[in-house]
């Protein structure tokens, strides 16, 4: 098990910091100018993703490119850290073709979609001219057990129709979303098994019967890309926008969320470390009480606590990407479990380092002069986002219970009973 990037991987990761460092900061503050004057996304961006692509830093992510699809094929455990990268700078994934859902999205096409469907829509998204949406999670039902979802898709002639109301959809308001793959619960599903009652359907936005009711923000913070509410109503699409099998939907939505999640727990861990690097300093600068805020016990405290929490979570992390790496060649249900386990850990990472940092901070790091408020309150949003805590914890539970279950009473040789004392065993030659 060795979790060096390959020097491919090592290669990138300095380009695409010395790209970030030399075109995308100094136009952080113009980005930011741009989105709040209501002008998204930013004229200069397709200029920053027109370089991106001739410098070789475009769909990073995808370790299945085929060679006339434009892109690295990197593993994940070799993306891990140019995500990671990523991550400090939250609109800097756009800029390499390499952002949420899209990244999913790809991937769920690259798997399913018949050769019709790919000219339509992976094609565009590859070549980062068009963006998309997952439409998963409703208002009316708890949506962090799939089985539960509500909204309707039935078969009328050479139709699919589609009914219901989705929310918290992410990339729903952007400009250039043109697709909503829309997970749906079968009108004739009532006798199938209860994780083979859904599908998945390519609703192409500007359909008749489709509405993006509002933009949600998220702990008071407005999202340009959008966390968008959206009415289904009698929206009718060809019966070949269908992705993949009729009933696979559950299972195509697990396939989808792997790698995901790899990719947002190392932007969440990138985002740590700028957190850290900006307490850091700021603790060497200002001084409290006669002596500087490095100088105080408890901010040192914080400090260190935050380096071993970045460190212990990105080493889980990168093991997660290594066992995706392996795939069949490793127990699928312990992926499954590891995946879920990064997915809490990052999350509640994110909450606790960045909360420190904007105690060092003080009342600066509640203002937008920082980046501390955006990054505490997605770290706080990722606790819910792809199923909440509780239901990883569930997974990651089962997972050792199934463990204990197969290898019942193999700790007990481990006791020690007065039996056991009173004739302990003798050794022979």
């Amino acid at each position: 098990m060795d979790f060096a990037p390959s020097p491919l991987a090592r290669q990138l990761h300095e380009r695409l910091l010395a790209f970030m460092d030399r075109y995308l900061l100094p136009y952080n503050a113009a980005w930011h100018a741009a989105v709040q004057a209501g002008d998204y996304p930013p004229p200069f961006l397709e200029d920053l993703k027109a370089l991106a692509r001739e410098e070789g830093l475009w769909n990073l992510f995808l370790p299945t490119l085929r060679e006339d699809e434009p892109g690295t094929r990197l593993c994940h455990l070799d993306y891990a850290p140019l995500a990671e990268a990523m991550g400090r700078l939250p609109w800097a994934p756009e800029v390499f073709n390499c952002h949420a859902p899209d990244t999913g999205n790809i991937e769920l096409l690259h798997r399913f979609a018949t050769p019709a469907q790919r000219a339509a829509w992976l094609v565009p998204l590859l070549g980062g001219q068009m963006r998309s949406a997952f439409a998963m999670s409703e208002p009316d039902v708890a949506s962090s057990d799939p089985t539960n979802l509500q909204t309707t898709v039935r078969r009328e002639g050479d139709d699919l129709v589609l009914s219901g109301r989705k929310w918290f959809i992410t990339g729903a308001a952007h400009p250039h979303c043109r697709l909503l793959i829309v997970l749906c619960r079968n009108a004739d599903a009532d006798h199938a098994s209860s994780h083979h009652r859904h599908s998945m359907v390519l609703v192409p936005v500007d359909t008749p019967g489709v509405q993006i009711v509002r933009n949600i923000p998220v702990l008071h913070h407005h999202a340009p890309e959008g966390h968008c509410e959206i009415l289904l109503q009698g929206v009718r699409v060809p019966a070949h926008h269908l992705l993949g099998a009729w009933g696979a939907g559950f299972a195509m939505a697990q396939a989808r969320l792997g790698p995901g999640r790899v990719h947002h727990c190392m932007r969440t861990i990138g985002q740590c470390e700028l957190a850290l690097q900006l307490a850091a300093g700021r603790a060497l600068e200002r001084t409290a009480f006669g002596k500087p805020l490095a100088d105080q016990a408890n901010v040192q405290e914080w400090i260190a606590e935050s380096r071993i929490e970045i460190d212990q979570a990105r080493l889980l992390v990168l093991h997660a990407a290594w066992l995706l790496d392996q795939g069949s060649a490793v127990d699928v249900q312990q992926t499954r479990a590891q995946v879920a386990a990064i997915k809490v850990v990052a999350a509640r990472l994110q909450q606790r380092v960045v909360d420190r940092a904007m105690q060092i901070f003080g009342a600066m790091g509640l203002s937008p002069d920082t980046p501390l408020a955006a990054f505490w309150t997605w770290g706080r949003a990722l606790r819910l986002m792809d199923g909440p805590d509780e239901v990883h914890l569930r997974s990651v539970a089962r997972h050792e219970l199934d463990r204990a279950r197969a290898g019942l009473g193999d700790a007990a040789a481990y006791f020690t009973t007065p039996e056991q004392l009173r004739a302990p065993p003798h050794l022979s030659a």
